[in-house]
């Protein structure tokens, strides 16, 4: 099957009461392995709607999204969960780190909750600190750091599992531009060394530039 991500004929439907919105109508796409995309449209136009479809976090009515080859439709509530946890990693413009715990903390704490042993989990943390250039940040509650460092954290927290797919919702809303720039300049990296594919939602031209391909929606379809 070609792609690494494949949707066909997907249909996303919101009810309340009587009141039907279709929130993605009939979408077909496919995404290369090592591909990075932009998603782009006006707000309210099923960007997010798309990516959290395509990543299993929503379900759809109607059509199919393989990952991989394997048709998410297939996999229950529990089967899917996993299979975000061995294959994908998120990146979401707040930044949920937890403001008690150091980056090195936030960073391994998926890894401890799927079991992994302590120490392999802070190995593999700071291992990740050190890929986004902050091993000298290890230590710093997220209070301590910029909105770029903390970004960097997340981006290092959805990559301790080596990830196939990263998904990222406005990465750089909450940021200034040259921070902003410095982030995009961190995933192109991160998309040509390790050939992992980037599913990007965003507002900003800059970042869409950076893209292979955007992908414009409008009204739950895709125009472009």
């Amino acid at each position: 099957m070609p792609g690494i991500i494949q949707a066909r004929d997907v249909k996303k439907i919101y009810r309340n009461g009587h009141v039907r919105v279709e929130a993605l109508g009939g979408i077909n796409l496919t995404v290369e392995q090592g591909e990075m995309i932009a998603i782009m449209g006006p707000s309210g136009c099923g960007k997010t709607t798309l990516l959290n479809c395509l990543s299993g976090l929503d379900t759809i009515d109607e059509g199919d999204i393989f990952i991989r080859g394997d048709n998410l439709r297939d996999l229950s509530d529990r089967e899917r969960t996993s299979y975000r946890a061995k294959n994908m990693g998120f990146v979401f413009q707040e930044f949920n780190l937890l403001p008690v715990l150091s980056a090195v903390e936030n960073v391994e704490l998926p890894m401890l909750v799927a079991k992994v042993p302590s120490g392999k989990a802070r190995k593999r943390a700071l291992e990740m600190l050190a890929l986004v250039g902050l091993a000298d940040r290890a230590r710093h509650r997220p209070a301590e750091l910029s909105g770029g460092q903390r970004q960097r954290v997340t981006i290092a927290r959805a990559l301790t599992n080596d990830p196939a797919i990263v998904w990222a919702d406005e990465p750089t809303g909450n940021l200034d531009s040259e921070t902003a720039l410095e982030i995009m300049d961190l995933l192109s990296r991160l998309n040509q060394e390790n050939r992992q594919t980037f599913v990007i939602v965003t507002h900003a031209a800059e970042v869409g530039k950076r893209a292979h391909r955007i992908i414009t929606m409008r009204d739950g379809h895709i125009i472009e």
